[in-house]
């Protein structure tokens, strides 16, 4: 017997049609193998949605997979407000000290500068997402060596974008998705200096 997956909405979100990842489908298996643990599909639908899942391409195909099956609950840093950053005239700054990290920031470097720094926080989001603006004084952020970036939906502009971090992500690690405007002075995406790794072995020591 042929299971039967729930009917696509009438008016699908556009979103749905962005290609999903490698972590997406992993994401969708593991609630499906809940649903399974728990009752909520038999077998045989475990087996068709689960074949699928590693199939999609897209987050619609994803999204009708689980349609019919509770979202899995929430974390608290998701239902955080999105961290907006302006550098106006003096800079402004988030980290390297410890900060609770949102689903979303935003950053305006403006005429001073903005830099972000997450080499000291906590995450335990699967995603979040960085919206920066180089204007006048450029952006820099600094992730944790083990997490990755995805700047395939930034635009350059006329500063640029600069991504010196590796594709090499640790599991349990978030995504850094980047996307905004490198505007005048450029956005730049790294992993912490020798500087800086040594200070934070220092603190670590300490802590």
């Amino acid at each position: 017997m042929t299971a039967q997956l729930p009917e696509p909405t009438p008016h699908p979100d556009p979103s749905g049609e962005l290609r999903a990842s490698h972590d997406d489908r992993e994401a969708v298996v593991e609630q499906l193998r809940d649903a399974a643990a728990e009752g909520r599909i038999d077998l045989d639908e475990l087996d068709t949605r689960l074949e699928q899942a590693l199939t999609s391409k897209t987050y619609g195909e994803l999204a009708l997979l689980t349609a019919d099956l509770p979202k899995p609950p929430s974390s608290a840093a998701e239902n955080l407000p999105p961290l907006v950053l302006k550098g106006g005239m003096y800079g402004a700054s988030r980290g390297p000290g410890r900060w609770e990290v949102p689903g979303q920031v935003i950053a305006h470097a403006g005429v001073g500068g903005v830099s972000l720094d997450f080499t000291r926080v906590e995450c335990r989001l699967a995603e979040v997402v960085v919206e920066a603006y180089g204007e006048t004084s450029g952006v820099t952020i600094v992730i944790p060596d083990g997490w990755a970036a995805d700047t395939t939906g930034m635009d350059p502009g006329f500063g640029g974008l600069k991504d010196k971090t590796t594709p090499d992500r640790l599991p349990g690690t978030p995504l850094i998705r980047l996307t905004g405007s490198g505007g005048m002075a450029g956005v730049v995406i790294r992993h912490p200096s020798k500087r800086e790794r040594r200070k934070l072995d220092g603190n670590a020591t300490r802590d």
